[in-house]
């Protein structure tokens, strides 16, 4: 019973992690209508800067300096690339993204080569007890503080001007601008918050028990896209929920990986892809996404 508690709240861990790189896609998905491809290299670069200054600034200044970056990324990215596309072909946008994401993971690559960066994190290597379990300092500050950053992050949307401007410029794009609505604004903020929570999923996922930074770390965070279909790409509840999803399941699996045999060696690192298939042919717009969905 406590092997199986401790990988329910290594899963919930991880879960949380994905639902933070998921909302990232939705927010820009909701303020623009773009799949933003590139969203996992935002992740990689933010995390890179960190663990490649901290030796030098230390941790706090390097974490500073990374989200700096990722967000001034996605600031660069919606001004000088997707803002200069017709705002009506979202098809274009979206490959263009996937240009940007070939360019940054190839430099990233070519940066990092075969080397594992630690990074740096104060609470890296500790675990505490928590009544009968043993986990990772690492999981527990995110089971505890990411909660509360999404809380934020929900009342930010939800209560602020720029989130009633963001929900109105998905409503009704022309209309929000002739009541004074600057679309290009709500776009440029959507693009800067999804690289800073890029980076904050991104230390998560390099902490301990993970050995660091390293190209293997895209592959990780592009694990958070079928979780963004899984819930519905213009469903903030529905991001949450499948970041939840994906990361049960894939502890759950990896956790029982000597009864899974039947289905061979590296199940984990696919069932969340399966886990979107069932989804999609059940319902495609997501579980909590909007029917009126027309995905790239």
């Amino acid at each position: 019973m406590t092997r199986q508690l401790e990988l329910l709240v290594n899963g919930v861990s991880l879960g949380l992690l994905y639902a933070l790189i998921t909302l990232g896609f939705v927010i820009v998905f909701k303020a623009t209508r773009v799949v933003n491809f590139a969203h996992a290299s935002f992740l990689l670069l933010g995390v890179y800067v960190v663990a490649a200054t901290q030796p030098k600034i230390g941790f706090a200044a390097a974490a500073l300096l990374g989200l700096g970056v990722a967000g001034a990324l996605g600031l660069a990215t919606e001004r000088l690339l997707t803002s200069r596309i017709d705002r009506h072909d979202h098809h274009a946008m979206a490959l263009a993204t996937i240009g940007l994401n070939v360019v940054l993971t190839a430099e990233l690559t070519r940066r990092l080569e075969e080397r594992v960066l630690p990074l740096g994190a104060p609470w890296d290597g500790h675990v505490v007890d928590v009544g009968p379990l043993s986990l990772p300092l690492t999981v527990v500050i995110t089971v505890v503080a990411v909660p509360v950053l999404i809380g934020g992050l929900t009342a930010l949307l939800t209560f602020t001007g720029w989130g009633l401007a963001m929900r109105a410029s998905i409503a009704d794009a022309e209309g929000a601008a002739l009541v004074g609505i600057r679309l290009r604004r709500v776009s440029a903020t959507a693009w800067l918050m999804a690289g800073l929570l890029a980076t904050i999923a991104g230390i998560g996922l390099a902490s301990f028990p993970s050995p660091g930074v390293s190209v293997s770390l895209e592959t990780v965070a592009i694990t958070a896209f079928p979780a963004a279909i899984i819930g519905g790409f213009d469903s903030l509840g529905g991001a949450i929920a499948g970041g939840l999803i994906v990361g049960v399941v894939q502890v759950l699996v990896n956790g029982h990986q000597g009864s899974l045999d039947f289905l061979g060696l590296g199940v984990g690192d696919v069932v969340a892809y399966l886990v979107m298939i069932v989804v999609l042919l059940w319902r495609p717009s997501g579980l909590f996404g909007s029917k009126e969905f027309s995905r790239v």
